[in-house]
């Protein structure tokens, strides 16, 4: 049954509008001010005080600038606490996002390029080859996505490689290496259909990443082999440590078994039961390196382990719709900022498994929480440590309502040693392999 508006029906709703004595009021209001501004209730930041029972020291905050490597600033930051407890190593010091990004690009490519000969056979308007084309690579990633290029490649101060106009502003390198992989794209399905050999494949493919080097090298920088590591302390010591490679920086230095911390997420939906593993298909950066792997639990379950780890002085990398009921110049999220329901008088509810299934909500954003308010032993309000400078928020800290937790977060990092027996043993399941346009693998 289809059913078109008619003139009457417009004239019904006019005159319904008519007949509310506040419409004129709300519309000089939002057409002024916008939704948000006109919908923003000040009582809810009163309640957003930056204070916290447990507050850990994670020196200055991040800018990742116009680029979408939030999920490598979030990590970096949780590794450089290490440096900083250990070495003392100044607030301002960081490990080179510019690096990982490199490594990252290259091996998205390569990742790409093996997902067009395995899906050679697939005619282009599949679902699978049409998601695949849509976006052969990009900025964002995952916690496992970050690990598997840290295995391979270790990782290196900021000073080592720093950033560059292309990593700052990452929009350009997108455009023309995405015009390139499809462009090898089309190539490669042609020697598919063709019947080439396994041999000539390769060889093209080969062609086809030294020339994706070559474009990365003049965007980036050539990635660093080697490199002197010197810093003064913050008891204005004098450290030298020359010749050392991106492997053994991270060894020496950070010195995390990566293989430790596991990914866990709350996502809520049917086609998901708690306690089980998953992973996405075609989701990752390094071939054979480290899957995707994600535990769905309860969020009661989650902010336990969270808390746990920030009481033993770790923080917490997080994913979440950064998006939704937020405010980035204050610094502010939480689900009762903003009323646009009672703004406009109608009901904008939906359960956080909604929001998922019908595309609403998912994994946009990915930070590091650094502290946690306890009252009577429950959370009320998280420190978030975002990387968008420190001209938002609290000198870039932001502040989480535990409810907006509940909401909008997806996924945290966790180290093993805080999940329950029972959680061990279920995070050593198979995973259920999930579509590739699964929420769950959103790139934050």
């Amino acid at each position: 049954m289809t059913a078109e508006i008619n003139l009457d029906q417009i004239n019904k709703y006019q005159k319904n509008l008519d007949n509310r004595k506040d419409s004129k009021v709300i519309e000089r209001a939002v057409t002024h001010q916008g939704i948000l501004e006109s919908s923003e209730d000040f009582t809810a930041e009163g309640k957003m005080s930056p204070v916290f029972s447990i507050d850990l020291s994670t020196g200055k905050v991040a800018d990742q600038k116009q680029s979408g490597r939030c999920w490598m600033f979030a990590a970096l930051n949780t590794m450089r606490i290490h440096l900083m407890n250990t070495y003392k190593v100044p607030d301002d010091f960081e490990l080179s996002q510019n690096y990982t990004n490199f490594w990252d690009k290259f091996e998205k490519s390569n990742y790409f390029l093996e997902n067009v000969l395995k899906t050679a056979d697939q005619p282009l308007d599949s679902r699978k080859v049409a998601w695949l084309m849509a976006t052969p690579q990009q900025d964002g990633g995952q916690w496992d996505m970050l690990c598997a290029l840290i295995e391979k490649y270790g990782i290196v101060p900021k000073s080592a490689m720093p950033e560059t106009f292309n990593s700052n502003r990452s929009s350009q390198l997108n455009k023309f290496l995405n015009l390139k992989l499809r462009h090898d794209a089309v190539a490669l399905r042609e020697l598919v259909a063709d019947h080439a050999s396994d041999a000539k494949i390769a060889e093209t493919k080969d062609t086809m990443m030294n020339e994706v080097y070559r474009m990365l090298t003049y965007a980036l920088g050539e990635p660093a082999t080697k490199f002197d590591f010197e810093y003064r302390d913050k008891d204005k010591n004098y450290h030298f440590d020359a010749g050392i490679t991106p492997q053994e920086f991270f060894k020496k230095y950070v010195n995390l078994n990566l293989e430790d911390y596991v990914s866990l997420i709350n996502s809520p939906t049917d086609d998901k039961p708690f306690n089980k593993t998953y992973t996405i298909e075609m989701l990752g950066n390094v071939v054979n390196g480290r899957p995707v792997k994600h535990l769905n639990l309860e969020m009661t379950e989650l902010k336990k382990l969270a808390i746990k780890q920030l009481q033993n002085g770790e923080s917490v990398w997080f994913g979440s719709d950064v998006g939704q009921s937020s405010n980035t110049k204050k610094g502010i999220m939480d689900t009762s900022l903003y009323a646009p329901d009672e703004l406009f008088d109608s009901d904008l509810s939906m359960s956080k498994a909604e929001r998922l299934d019908y595309g609403e909500s998912l994994m946009t954003h990915a930070m590091v929480i650094t502290g946690v308010d306890l009252v009577d032993g429950k959370p009320t309000k998280w420190k978030v440590e975002n990387s968008w400078g420190e001209k938002v928020g609290t000198k870039g800290y932001f502040v989480m309502s535990d409810d907006w937790m509940n909401e909008f977060v997806y996924q945290f990092v966790i180290n093993k040693k805080y999940l329950t027996p029972d959680q061990l043993e279920a995070q050593k399941q198979e995973p259920t392999v999930l579509k590739p346009w699964d929420p769950m693998g959103a790139l934050a």
